[in-house]
């Protein structure tokens, strides 16, 4: 009996699409987008395999149709509330990031998997990069002892329009620096097991060619700490340079991190009975979640998290892989909190570990967020100092590079 899937989402959960309709254990059975040419594609993709899929503008109808499980691939500060309904419904989750927009919405998370018993997993696509995946492996085999210190980043500057679709109100217009953390220190999390109990968030000085494209920008830094005492720094968003992700681990007995200009290679430091005295390895290590016939993008990490979130479903024991519902929340509030702590000058805020129900009330009613509709008197700046962030020139800019964008696809 293979696990019908649906997708929320058609553009950013294309991939899950394809994946899906190729999939042995699955089978996907429809797909819900506002935008009529993503449903379009969908559709298209579906008949190039010579399946039929149930197509669906509007939520409440997709809601109704008979599904097992939902990939949820829509906007990223808009997860919860589709979950937490499909959960009750009974469906299975699988949701891009981030986990929640607010700490409120992490708690509600929490309690709607944990009330339905159904499986929630966290499709944080870089835990599933080869180089991730191995440095997971080598560390859960003890390679390099307990962890001390890691980096992660994730840099990806971008040309205007590509990822807001010329909305002026879409939830990139109004991100704080600190919010899109979780690819930069997710994969720290899934290798080393830890879990974050402090952060001290940072910005860079403004990306100031981002204001041509309605937005003031910086970078965002969060300095974690880890409930063993080691420091995690975290940092991603726009920089010169191509598109990238880079993770690093000092442990008690070595080293590894991914390779400066070459994602694909590890270097991994052993040492050996001397102290300070040991051998570098390097290599090109391969994980393909599983094999299609086809390759998916960011090296095939993409595979990664549909395929897992089945295994979960199936209680196969590579679900172990699955990113929890706790641990996506780890990563995500992670963001939220470091933002706290730049518009309080930089102070160190604690992570709850919302995995104890007698930390929960006092975020329960904490929606502190960029979006008026969802945070009320608890609204906050996407930016520590004043400015237009999404002007209306801007907007109608942004929309004409994004039609162009379409135009030549």
């Amino acid at each position: 009996m293979k696990v019908k899937v649906g997708v929320f989402g058609a553009k950013r959960g294309m991939s899950m699409i394809r994946i899906y309709l190729h999939h042995p254990d699955a089978e996907l059975v429809a797909v819900c987008d506002k935008d009529i040419t993503a449903l379009k594609k969908a559709e298209e993709t579906a008949e190039e395999v010579g399946k039929k899929i149930a197509l669906f503008e509007n939520f409440d109808d997709f809601f109704n149709y008979d599904m097992d499980a939902v990939v949820l691939a829509n906007y990223a500060t808009e997860h919860v509330p589709y979950a937490v309904r499909l959960l009750e419904s009974g469906r299975h989750i699988l949701s891009e990031v981030t986990a929640s927009e607010t700490m409120a919405q992490a708690v509600e998370l929490i309690e709607a998997v944990e009330k339905t018993g159904l499986i929630y997993t966290f499709a944080e696509n870089c835990c599933y990069f080869p180089v991730a995946f191995e440095m997971q492996k080598l560390y859960e085999q003890g390679e390099i002892g307990e962890v001390m210190y890691a980096q992660g980043e994730y840099i990806h500057d971008s040309a205007p329009g590509i990822y807001t679709y010329g909305e002026k109100d879409h939830w990139r217009n109004r991100s704080y620096s600190t919010y899109y953390c979780t690819h930069s220190l997710g994969p720290i999390l899934t290798i080393t097991g830890r879990r974050p109990v402090q952060v001290v968030g940072f910005q860079t000085s403004e990306a100031i060619w981002k204001r041509r494209h309605g937005r003031s920008f910086a970078t965002g830094i969060e300095m974690v700490t880890l409930d063993n005492g080691s420091i995690v720094r975290s940092i991603h968003g726009a920089l010169k340079r191509e598109y990238g992700c880079k993770w690093m681990v000092f442990g008690s007995k070595g080293m590894m991190e991914s390779d400066r200009f070459d994602d694909s290679k590890i270097h991994v430091y052993r040492e050996g009975e001397k102290i300070a005295e040991g051998e570098f390895e390097n290599y090109n290590p391969q994980h393909k979640a599983m094999d299609l016939g086809f390759n998916v993008g960011h090296g095939n990490a993409d595979f990664g998290a549909p395929q897992y979130f089945i295994d979960r479903i199936l209680n196969r024991p590579d679900g172990r892989y699955a990113v929890d519902v706790y641990t996506g929340v780890d990563m995500s509030i992670c963001g939220i909190l470091a933002y706290r702590s730049i518009l309080n000058g930089n102070t160190p805020i604690r992570v709850p570990n919302l995995r104890n129900k007698e930390e929960r009330d006092e975020y329960r009613n904490d929606y502190a967020c960029t979006a008026s509709s969802v945070a009320g008197d608890q609204l906050i700046p996407p930016y520590p100092y004043p400015t237009d962030h999404a002007s209306q020139e801007a907007a109608e800019y942004i929309r004409e590079l994004s039609e162009d964008s379409e135009a030549d696809k």
